[in-house]
């Protein structure tokens, strides 16, 4: 019998929230694990990497969630590396940096595990510089400490000498000292730093809901008071605060502590997401619906309508969707592009069109507007007495083959992709509805609009309570919404999702 060979952990630093903060070795060896156990600082945002089981490992309460002992995490990870899988442990910050990313090292380096330890931007790195702050500014410190503000409560007695930290010739941050600052900033004074020293919080640094709170050493505590502030925090306790109105950069950003829920199919949401917070916003990914492959009936259909494309003159594609469906059907039924040689081709839009270069092929026809009316309006002098095929969902508008139609051509309609409503809806993409924290939904398709209205409906979520903002597509996704009884906040002018985030960032009331 072959004796199992053992996996390997990796010990990966998820930084400080922002996902392109990742390194590109985490990145490599997120997309090849077997299993990811992630702490709950991690960004969502990073899992979409992996394609493998996915795990929270929770130290404190989250709500209703299980607490995970460290003994029982170290546990894990051998016990799954010894079956022969790699793992990722992926932890916020930088695996070492207050992290305990060192305790998880020696539990495996015990067990005989092999691990590699991939270092992350740790949180006080990115805490300075997005918030605006310079640590080691040559004009104001030459040294900086990280300090625990919570030490480990089994220990006898603290390690920590305030004396010493008072005295430090430099910048001082403490880590998760949010509910200690009062204890921090009295000793600090006490042990002889001018209680008139500058001093900050900064909460959910590299995040679009990161907050600042400026004050000075003594008047610190009631200032974080007043702020309703939330962990991940850091405190910071030097000159270099003062820096903050010349460097701060990261709240600049059009979307900057903007909530977006993307609704468009799961696996076409990366790039929008990507642009959100490249935006400073925060992406909420929440597909309304998804593409499926079609039934047998109908795959039996589209092979013989693939089998005689000599019969036509025009090929329509009305979505990036259609455009992969429909090759995907030529390739598995033994065929490939030089079957559609003799064919002019027509695209709804930009996307269309891109996909189709994608496959070597220039569209013919691309309206100026992305929409079903303006591409039959461009189509209909030239078909005339021409066959047209139009590769679709198994839903939407018929406006395209009536129009067509009454232009003189013979149009068929050959279903290549479902197009189904997702349900149940996700529990926690119900509650940001709800209880108000996402600020805004994208939605761009009135069957993705009534979807969305749907939702509202089912979770007995009146349109009166309703404080998501709504953008759309196009005047047709917003004749769906209105008629849903829901408010427009703002409409695309180009009619793709870029242009539903271009609408939102230019907008007056994004703030």
């Amino acid at each position: 019998m072959t004796e199992m060979k053992t996996g390997k952990v990796f010990l990966v630093g998820a930084g400080p929230g922002d996902p392109r903060l990742l390194t590109l070795r985490g990145k490599e060896v997120l997309t090849a694990a077997d299993l990811v156990l992630y702490d709950g600082l991690a960004n969502p945002l990073l899992l979409r990497l992996a394609d493998c089981p996915c795990e929270r490992t929770a130290r404190t309460q989250v709500g209703g969630g299980r607490i995970v002992l460290q003994q029982e995490i170290n546990e894990r990870l051998i016990r799954e590396a010894h079956s022969g899988k790699n793992v990722v442990r992926l932890k916020g910050g930088d695996p070492y940096i207050f992290g305990r990313g060192s305790e998880e090292a020696a539990a495996l380096e015990a067990a005989g595990v092999p691990f590699e330890v991939i270092p992350g931007i740790t949180a006080a790195t990115a805490a300075g510089e997005y918030a605006g702050f310079s640590f080691t500014h040559r004009d104001i410190a030459s040294a900086v400490a990280f300090v625990t503000g919570h030490e480990d409560p089994s220990r006898e007695a603290p390690r920590l000498d305030y004396r010493a930290l008072a005295s430090f010739p430099g910048t001082l941050v403490f880590y998760m000292g949010l509910g200690r600052v009062q204890d921090i900033c009295t000793q600090l004074i006490c042990e002889g730093k001018p209680g008139t020293t500058s001093a900050a919080v900064v909460c959910q640094a590299s995040l679009p809901q990161q907050r600042v709170v400026i004050s000075t050493l003594a008047e610190l505590p009631a200032a974080v008071a007043a702020s309703d502030l939330r962990p991940p925090s850091l405190i910071v306790v030097g000159e270099c605060v003062d820096l903050r109105h010349a460097c701060s950069w990261f709240e600049q950003g059009p979307l900057f502590g903007q909530t977006i829920g993307i609704t468009r199919p799961d696996h076409q949401s990366d790039d929008i997401a990507a642009k959100i917070v490249t935006l400073s916003g925060q992406p909420v990914i929440m597909p309304m619906i998804e593409i499926r492959a079609i039934h047998e009936t109908q795959a039996a259909t589209a092979d013989e309508v693939v089998a005689r494309l000599e019969n036509y003159q025009w090929l329509v594609f009305t979505s990036v969707n259609g455009v992969a469906a429909f090759f995907d059907r030529l390739w598995q039924t033994g065929r490939d592009v030089r079957q559609i040689g003799h064919l002019q081709v027509a695209a709804v839009g930009s996307s269309t069109a891109a996909a189709l270069e994608n496959r070597g092929l220039r569209a013919d026809i691309v309206p100026d507007s992305f929409r079903a009316e303006a591409l039959a309006e461009s189509l209909s002098p030239h078909v005339k007495d021409q066959r047209v095929l139009w590769a679709r969902a198994s839903r939407g508008r018929d406006v395209l083959s009536r129009t067509l139609a009454d232009a003189g051509a013979t149009v068929d309609e050959v279903i290549v992709y479902r197009n189904d409503d997702v349900e149940p809806f996700d529990a926690q993409v119900v509650d940001l509805v709800r209880s108000g924290s996402l600020d805004w939904v994208g939605l761009s398709s009135p069957s993705i609009a009534r979807q969305f209205a749907k939702l509202l409906s089912t979770h007995q979520i009146s349109p009166q309570s309703l404080s998501t903002k709504i953008a759309t597509i196009s005047p047709v996704t917003s004749g769906a919404v209105t008629e849903a009884g829901l408010v427009v906040a703002v409409e695309a002018t180009t009619y793709t999702w870029d242009g539903i985030i271009d609408a939102i960032a230019g907008s007056t009331t994004a703030r």
